[in-house]
């Protein structure tokens, strides 16, 4: 009897922490679908040596394989879209809970060849990669 009571316990824990990993890991296909993207704009950025806060959609997304709601080609995410500076947003699907990230470049013409990507989210920080969790 002290044995099922174990598991049981064992049960009610381990679940809800694997329904979370599995979550997060159809969340982390977000940020592989999006890395083709990121090098795209980064190369638009620096070759263009266009700051990014002044980067308009056509300036900073051209060329970039934009995934579009009707377009979808992977099994967790639902568009893939760069806008505005850069900004590139990836919204899941209900497998991955609806999760939203903004991948946002910040890139100035002074600073040399470098962009750095910050990932944020508003959506539930247990279900989004640790470098999406922010502070």
């Amino acid at each position: 009897m002290i044995v099922i009571a174990i598991i049981g316990i064992l049960a009610a824990i381990a679940i809800p922490a694997y329904t979370d990993y599995t979550v997060r890991a159809r969340v982390s296909e977000g940020l592989t679908t999006a890395a083709s993207m990121k090098s795209t704009v980064s190369e638009n950025l620096i070759n263009g040596n266009i700051a990014s806060a002044s980067a308009t959609a056509a300036q900073a997304c051209n060329g970039v394989n934009q995934i579009s709601a009707s377009a979808a080609s992977t099994t967790n995410v639902k568009t893939a879209l760069c806008g505005d500076k850069g900004i590139i947003t990836v919204t899941m699907n209900s497998n991955a809970r609806d999760v939203v990230l903004l991948l946002t470049p910040t890139y100035t013409s002074t600073d040399g060849s470098t962009v750095q990507w910050k990932c944020t989210t508003t959506s539930d920080k247990k279900y989004v990669p640790s470098e999406c969790r922010g502070t």
